[in-house]
């Protein structure tokens, strides 16, 4: 299956599972936002109180769901306003590839972040 019929499908699933449960009423644009903003924050959780950057043991098993139900809400707000996600991702990174050229890229550094704790 291509990534964008996996989307598709990841959305479509989505559409059922509200509608089967009748929650489309509360997913206006704000309450989609605000639920992505939440999630992403469970994310950032896992990382909190970590040293070198690494996420506790036992949390390996959490980060994966974090990360779907962060992309759930992407899809949810995206769908809502019909982005073409994969569309989209192209031509912000045509942006960025122009913004910040190769050019710029960060020089060689001697230490890693775990050496300077």
């Amino acid at each position: 299956m291509s990534e964008n019929n996996r989307i598709k499908s990841a959305e479509q699933r989505i559409k059922k599972f509200c509608n089967d449960r009748d929650w489309s009423q509360f997913h206006d644009p704000k309450n989609l936002a605000i639920s992505l903003q939440l999630e992403a924050s469970e994310v950032l959780e896992l990382f909190q109180w970590t040293k070198n950057n690494e996420i506790s043991d036992g949390m390996e098993t959490e980060l994966p769901d974090e990360l779907a139900d962060v992309l759930y809400w992407v899809l949810m707000l995206a769908n809502h306003y019909d982005i073409d996600l994969l569309d989209a991702f192209d031509k912000k990174m045509d942006k960025n590839e122009l913004k910040y050229p190769i050019e710029w890229k960060v020089p060689q550094i001697w230490h890693t972040p775990s050496e300077l704790i």
